[in-house]
């Protein structure tokens, strides 16, 4: 076999982080630069930070993973084994110094020599999948897989290196802090951030207009700097040139440019209608549910008091409206509020006409309602006026939560909503 024959390679990695330290990024970063450096005519293809299930009870922030496509000469496989196996050694005894948690991290390194089902992505961007399974699929697909003793990354890993990018992906540029200085304060102007997506119109999600709120920034002590998204990968680059040529910016110490599934709503299922059949209540934490009767069935609304719009265009329901939603199905079978939209409403009843101050009565059975005052009449009927949503910022009929209190996954209302 020539010496120069290429091996294309699927690599994939997953929890290695602590909510307070450490960060898959990051990591991954590391071993791609090792890999370059070590390995004659490496070549990087692709790659990408993909965001799983919102609920995976072992998620740490953002629950993402990352994956990468590369080429390696086939005559170095081994040489490629060996690097991969010394860095993933080093990363082991790195994570099993994170403080102590009752979810410790749990790194997975794996790689593939051939394309994996597309299907273990989906099953893990869309719900639950259990250790047991994911690890028998990727035995049989002929996966190598570097961990400790604990596996989980294996689920995250498995599902971004099965993710397939498409024409609407998005993009994110992750710039890194030199380590000196991790653990300080980020130096980050909120007014950099604004400008930033004034003179590059194709980056977006990186502020929230509503509260002045940058949130290109983690609020952990992780090696992050910032994390720029956009619609390509030219326009986050070129937003990161110009943040770094300011004096109000935090020098990075490296960067790299992630194909993504952000604002994709994989996660979600199309949009659902259905009629509300109970009045809202308040919880604890002023978040509201109510039921609603949905393709023959009683299904439950949840809106936290964080989905701000969501939450308050929920409390204004009644009895009777008709309603459409895009939202998330917890474990307890509730229905985590995305999006909703009030389609149609019942009348919201103020009560009887008045004439002379005064509420008209009815002059009996099959008679008008009369003043008692001057004798006059009116048609009987109650007085109604359409739900007062003059508070609640919508786009189109549709309410969502501010960008600070959106998925990763969550897909703006300004890009539309499939199929609505």
């Amino acid at each position: 076999m020539s010496a120069d024959l290429k091996q294309v390679l699927r690599i994939g990695l997953d929890d290695t982080d602590h909510p307070l330290s450490g960060c898959t990024t990051s990591s991954f970063d590391e071993l791609l630069s090792l890999l370059e450096d070590q390995l004659p005519a490496f070549q990087l293809i692709e790659r990408g930070l993909v965001r799983l299930w919102p609920f995976a009870a072992r998620r740490t922030r953002g629950n993402g993973a990352l994956y990468a496509k590369v080429s390696i000469p086939v005559s170095k496989m081994a040489y490629f084994r060996m690097v991969c196996e010394e860095w993933f050694e080093g990363l082991l005894e790195e994570t099993s110094n994170h403080p102590a948690s009752a979810t410790p991290a749990a790194p997975v390194l794996m790689v593939s020599e051939k394309e994996l089902p597309e299907e273990w992505y989906w099953e893990a961007v869309t719900g639950h999948v259990t250790l047991d399974y994911r690890m028998a699929a990727v035995r049989s697909e002929g996966c190598w897989v570097l961990s400790g003793e604990r596996q989980w990354g294996a689920v995250g890993a498995s599902a971004a290196m099965a993710w397939k990018p498409d024409i609407s992906s998005t993009w994110e540029l992750i710039a890194w802090r030199d380590p000196g200085v991790i653990g300080q304060p980020r130096r980050i102007t909120s007014e950099s951030v604004r400008a930033m997506e004034e003179r590059h119109p194709l980056t977006f999600v990186n502020r929230d207009p509503t509260a002045e709120k940058s949130l290109i920034a983690p609020r952990t002590p992780c090696p992050v700097l910032y994390g720029i998204r956009g619609a390509t990968a030219e326009c986050v680059e070129d937003a990161h040139h110009w943040m770094q040529s300011r004096r109000d910016i935090e020098p990075s110490d490296r960067w790299a440019v992630h194909r993504t599934n952000q604002l994709s709503d994989d996660h979600l299922d199309e949009v659902t209608f259905g009629t509300v059949i109970s009045s809202p209540k308040e919880t604890k934490g002023a978040h509201s549910n109510l039921s609603v009767f949905s393709e023959g069935q009683r299904v439950r609304l949840v809106a936290f008091s964080e989905g701000g719009p969501v939450n308050r265009l929920l409390r204004r329901l009644r009895i009777g409206d008709r309603v459409a939603w895009l939202g998330l199905i917890a474990p307890d079978g509730a229905i985590h509020l995305e999006r909703l939209n009030l389609v149609d409403q019942v009348p919201r009843v103020l009560g009887r006409p008045t004439c002379c101050t005064k509420t008209m009565r009815s002059g009996g059975a099959g008679q008008q309602l009369r003043c008692r005052e001057c004798g006059s009449t009116a048609h009987r009927e109650w007085l109604s006026e359409e739900a007062d949503l003059h508070d609640i910022e919508m786009i189109g009929d549709w309410s969502e939560p501010q960008p600070s209190n959106r998925r990763h996954l969550a897909r703006p209302l300004e890009l539309g909503i499939p199929g609505a």
